[in-house]
Formats: C-alpha cells, sequence, structure tokens
C-alpha cells in the first residue's frame, strides 16, 4: 500500500513541477517566474523525500538539505534583484 501511496505522490509531484515550469518559462511577470522557480525547488526537495522513503535509506537526506538552502537563497537573491535592481549593496562612501 505504501508503494501504490509514493508513486502516486511522485507522478502528482512530477505533474507540479511540469506546471510550475510552464509558469516558468509563460509567466506575464517576473515575480510570477520567481515564484515558480521557488516552488519547482520546493517541489525537488519533496521528490527527493519521497525517493527517500521509498528506497529506505537516508543517503539523500544531505541532498535534501543542500537543495533547500540553495532554493531559499536563490529566491532571496532573484527577489532583492526584483524590488532593488541590484543584489549586493555597494556603499561607496
Amino acid at each position: 500500500m505504501l508503494d501504490l501511496v509514493l508513486d502516486i505522490s511522485m507522478v502528482l509531484v512530477v505533474i507540479s513541477i511540469a506546471l510550475c515550469f510552464y509558469r516558468l518559462m509563460l509567466g506575464p511577470s517576473l515575480p510570477d517566474r520567481a515564484v515558480a522557480l521557488d516552488t519547482i525547488g520546493i517541489n525537488v526537495v519533496a521528490m527527493i523525500g519521497l525517493i527517500t522513503i521509498k528506497t529506505a535509506s537516508d543517503f539523500y537526506i544531505d541532498a535534501m538539505l543542500v537543495i533547500a538552502i540553495l532554493a531559499f537563497l536563490g529566491t532571496v537573491a532573484i527577489s532583492k534583484f526584483l524590488v532593488k535592481g541590484e543584489i549586493i549593496d555597494r556603499d561607496n562612501n
């Protein structure tokens, strides 16, 4: 029963990634694309979590953490760029 639930969950996550990729490519605005990219990162972490449960190993947990941190930092950088027009504030005084 668990294998069936995991397989259905994986299919739903793949569909979600595909829909987010569609939004990323054809989004009407840059904030929509930034949110889609963040959601793809979250879905990739979820997929790795499902694979970890399916294989019954904890080998992939480190990869999940690294991808989650990189996705978060990428979202912060994109958001800061969209708001201020630059990522790193340089004060030349």
